[in-house]
């Protein structure tokens, strides 16, 4: 599970919530079904007016990664995984991890390993792992550009239901108590269309722009992986290979893990 994403979207909701109260903000004024109809389903009218149906069929799944979170392989287990893999290789072929490719879950690893057992050349390897990888950046990005452009619709939406909201309350100003009341709710619009563009919308497309650039990230990892075992690089080699991927603090709780147990074994 994504707890940041559950603990933004409610700190945002408190932040605004309790400074209403304190500005002495009825709370009531939330109750606004118009402008959670202007800024919510104009929201997605203009999304499905900007996208095609064929992209915007993946908003629940894209939605459901931003709350659930990526299930990836954890970049140490990886370096452990090809250490393993080249001591197989060096010992008795590329042929002997056939046995290992059915565990593989990963799809594009298993693909890539499939690749080098059946002796593709080296550089067509790459070429076709790498265009992988280029697609999959390719579809990330569009998914996050659905909720970037869903961040700058909501507070032009916001702005656009304030205007008719004081066009029906300027439309009758006999009394003066309704009319001021009529004007809060108008800026309702505005205040929800921010709210949802700059604490929802926004930061969602950002999140979903650093999944896909951790995924990708592990993704050439991989590569670099495949291709060091097809080449017949050591265990040692590949470690070494395969660290520069990992941050200094990883590199660190890797390297004490290791010496421990090795101390356990001896």
């Amino acid at each position: 599970m994504e707890k940041s994403t559950f603990i933004g979207i409610f700190m945002g909701i408190f932040a605004v919530v309790v400074g209403m109260v304190l500005k002495g903000a009825a709370l009531s004024n939330f109750i606004n079904p118009a402008a959670f109809l202007i800024i919510i389903v104009g929201t997605f009218a203009s999304l499905f007016v900007a996208f095609p149906m064929a992209e915007l069929k993946k908003f629940p799944t894209l939605l459901g990664l931003a709350f659930k979170g990526q299930k990836l392989i954890p970049k140490v287990d990886i370096i452990r995984m090809f250490m393993e893999w080249a001591t197989i290789t060096r010992r008795e072929g590329l042929l002997a991890l056939e046995s290992k490719v059915d565990e593989i879950e990963d799809t594009f690893l298993r693909n890539g390993m499939r690749m080098i057992i059946d002796g593709n050349d080296q550089d067509f390897v790459r070429d076709v792992l790498m265009e992988d990888i280029a697609a999959t950046e390719d579809r990330h990005k569009g998914g996050a550009l659905i909720f970037s452009q869903a961040g700058m619709y909501a507070p032009t939406l916001g702005v656009l239901g304030a205007v008719i909201g004081l066009i029906a309350a300027l439309s009758d100003m006999s009394d003066m108590d309704k009319l001021s009341h009529a004007i809060a709710a108008a800026f309702m619009a505005t205040l929800l269309g921010i709210f949802t563009g700059y604490v929802i919308w926004h930061p969602l497309a950002t999140k979903m722009k650093r999944l896909s650039k951790k995924e990708i990230e592990i993704r050439i990892m991989m590569v670099e992986g495949l291709l060091s075992i097809q080449s017949g690089v050591s265990t040692i080699a590949i470690n070494q290979k395969l660290s520069v991927f990992l941050s200094a603090t990883e590199r660190r709780a890797m390297n004490e893990k290791e010496e421990t147990s090795g101390e356990q074994t001896s």
